[in-house]
């Protein structure tokens, strides 16, 4: 018996296997226009051909939650009824292939308004450079040197932000996603709030660890709210910023222990999943990265907070994600990289590690 192919199930979803898409962005949607921000061709076949590929439950890329909240102009968004209908399609599809679909809400903070990765490494786009806009985040603290500094937003802001995560997860329902990943990782602005690295704020929303999470949990309250008890709520986390742990530091970070202590209050507000990785806060951060670098921080928090967690980080063969799973180190693993080099990686984990997997009809003679 495998592992890394039994079934799990969280509240009242039972997912096939553990081996899942992380999300990746694209950058491969509209600009502007009517179709601004809408999943399209690009969208299906990268995610259909992953779902008949046998993976178990597929993420979404970070799917901004108004058009401010998006890392480029590419990015996908659902803070409309175009988008609702577009994200339909996919939904539909996945499940038919015995796939879980998932999506991540986001917001980019202050690292939103920025090129495609492939145009200039992603640099920040200026406003009044065409589909430019001055990103927000919790203190005017630019990314980097390049980056446009961010409006700090006021204490109304934060909550119309809250509102539109809520806004978004009650479309993503009505778009047909079983899974509601709330993207709090990689320096985007949930991470920000939660960081002293980028949150200078002098108010309830700055300055201890109690006021830095307090932005993070209004929104996992508000998302459970219109989320249906029955479904799976995941918070995506960087575990550590990779800075100082030193409180008198001015490169203090998030650091693991805070994680810990994080999970277990978001188990407490009806989170099921911490979906854990690390960085992305500070653009010099020192990370060396091997396979499975970031497997422990998971294992930390599963048996620490005693919260399901997801493994994430240089994961690329079958035998490695078994082991993963079958020594307890998370409950599943979730696979970016290796997956947009072959779609079928779940299938030929399976047949590596002598599990059954789906296969769909028109595939089977390669079984």
């Amino acid at each position: 018996m495998s592992a890394l192919f039994e079934p799990i199930t969280l509240r009242s979803l039972t997912i096939p296997n553990r081996l899942w898409m992380a999300p990746m962005c694209q950058y491969s949607a509209a600009p502007a226009g009517s179709a601004q921000g809408a999943p399209g061709d690009w969208h299906f076949q990268h995610l259909a051909a992953r779902a008949a590929g046998g993976t178990g439950l597929i993420l979404t890329e970070a799917t901004a939650v108004s058009p401010e909240g998006r890392i480029s102009p590419y990015d996908l968004g659902l803070w409309n009824d175009t988008q609702t209908e577009a994200f339909r399609r996919i939904t539909g599809f996945l499940k038919s292939q015995g796939t879980v679909p998932g999506i991540q809400i986001a917001h980019a903070g202050r690292k939103a308004s920025t090129e495609r990765t492939w145009v200039d490494r992603g640099a920040a786009l200026a406003p009044g450079q065409d589909h430019g806009w001055t990103p927000v985040g919790p203190s005017p603290v630019p990314f980097d040197e390049k980056s446009t500094t961010p409006a700090e937003l006021s204490t109304a802001q934060i909550g119309e932000i809250v509102e539109q995560f809520a806004t978004t997860a009650r479309r993503a329902l009505a778009a047909g996603f079983e899974v509601a990943e709330i993207h709090g990782a990689h320096g985007y602005l949930i991470n920000e709030f939660l960081s002293p690295f980028t949150n200078r704020r002098t108010d309830e929303y700055g300055g201890s660890y109690e006021n830095r999470t307090r932005f993070a949990l209004e929104i996992v309250d508000a998302v459970r709210a219109v989320w249906p008890e029955d479904l799976p709520v995941f918070f995506r986390i960087s575990a550590t910023d990779w800075l100082s742990e030193n409180a008198a530091d001015e490169r203090e970070g998030w650091t693991a222990e805070d994680t810990v202590r994080f999970a277990g209050e978001l188990k407490a507000h009806g989170v099921d999943l911490l979906d854990t990785s690390t960085g992305g806060n500070a653009p010099d951060a020192k990370i060396e990265a091997s396979p499975g670098f970031q497997v422990p921080f998971a294992e930390r928090v599963k048996r620490e907070a005693g919260l399901a967690v997801g493994a994430v980080g240089l994961i690329t063969e079958a035998r490695q994600a078994e082991k993963i799973i079958a020594d307890g180190q998370a409950d599943a693993v979730l696979i970016g990289r290796e997956l947009l080099r072959s779609p079928s990686f779940a299938q030929q984990a399976a047949r590596e590690l002598g599990a059954g997997v789906h296969v769909p009809q028109p595939y089977h003679r390669a079984v």
